[in-house]
């Protein structure tokens, strides 16, 4: 992959990216981003859903509904949050549905690892001080591959880099996660982080 000089020229070539689709797998939208270099917070999703690849832009459907909910109770209204954050997933473009029709299709490995050096050329032009994990596959960015969700929502901690991590679990109605009883405590305790470090940092 070429390297870049600017988060801008970054973003440029991502948008034209089609490694995925030279590679043979399905995906059914253009890259979906937003933000800039001086974005002190960032937000790693999964991937785009259907509606972010019709809207061209990051959690723009139900899911980021119920997302802008949460944020709503840490302080940030949806429009100062998206002027202000950078939005941004493990995966790049809508995967499409899964064969079964039942909800979106899980981006595999491999689309996985062929995305991995957009996100990283992200973080290294961003250099956020606080990064929201949104969902298992942005989690596993930072934590073991079977750290479960329970193990980590309601916890935050910092990287190497020094960096704040908040999971938060997926927001999609299809994830039951948040709706059960034990967990519903910890998805406090995450908002509560969030409106936290807002505050400590003047986010």
């Amino acid at each position: 992959m070429t390297t870049f000089d600017t988060l801008d020229d970054l973003q440029h070539q991502l948008s034209q990216c089609r490694l995925c689709l030279e590679a043979g797998y399905r995906i059914e939208s253009q890259p979906i981003f937003s933000g800039s270099a001086s974005a002190r917070l960032m937000l790693i999703g999964q991937a785009p859903g259907a509606s972010e690849g019709d809207l061209g832009y990051p959690f723009g459907g139900n899911a980021g509904q119920r997302l802008f909910r949460w944020l709503s109770r840490a302080g940030w209204d949806e429009k100062t949050f998206r002027e202000t954050c950078y939005i941004t997933a493990v995966t790049k473009c809508f995967p499409g549905n899964n064969s079964n029709g039942s909800g979106d299709r899980v981006p595999s490995a491999a689309e996985r690892k062929l995305c991995r050096p957009w996100l990283d050329g992200e973080l290294t032009f961003v250099q956020p001080e606080v990064i929201v994990l949104v969902g298992r596959l942005a989690i596993q960015l930072y934590y073991p591959t079977k750290t479960k969700l329970s193990d980590v929502i309601g916890d935050t901690t910092v990287n190497e880099n020094g960096q704040v991590l908040i999971p938060l679990p997926h927001p999609s109605g299809a994830s039951r996660w948040f709706h059960e009883p034990a967990n519903v405590g910890r998805l406090e305790r995450a908002i509560y982080a969030l409106k936290r470090i807002k505050a400590e940092l003047n986010l």
